[in-house]
């Protein structure tokens, strides 16, 4: 998979367009498309993945682990029925599960929509 493959299946995953993306990272409206071209920087590689909260190393390809070792951050996706989800160290009724889920959906067809 290309680095841009991969940036679009993780920007997919978060709910955001790739122009959403590199805007956000504070690079022009079109420049990741141009990366099934060319290499990105590495600079500007960093700063995609830190919008999409994924390592560099994801991006390219280097591991399957999106989430860079040194975060402290636990990243789970919500919409993924393997995900355990907790709350306070209970874990949450698969009812509440569900409607949480149903909220994610929600969010991200609001976001889709351009309805922030």
């Amino acid at each position: 998979m290309t680095i841009l493959n991969r940036t679009k299946e993780v920007a997919k995953l978060r709910g955001i367009s790739l122009t959403e993306t590199a805007i956000k990272a504070g690079l022009a409206e079109k420049s990741i498309y141009s990366w099934d071209r060319s290499t990105p920087k590495a600079d500007n590689l960093q700063k995609v993945a830190d919008v999409l909260h994924v390592s560099t190393d994801y991006l390219l390809g280097r591991t399957d682990e999106m989430n860079a070792t040194s975060s402290d951050k636990k990243v789970a996706d919500i919409l993924d029925d393997e995900t355990i989800l907790a709350f306070d160290g209970m874990e949450i009724a698969e009812e509440d599960k569900e409607k949480l889920r149903e909220y994610a959906r929600f969010i991200i067809e609001q976001r889709q929509r351009g309805n922030k």
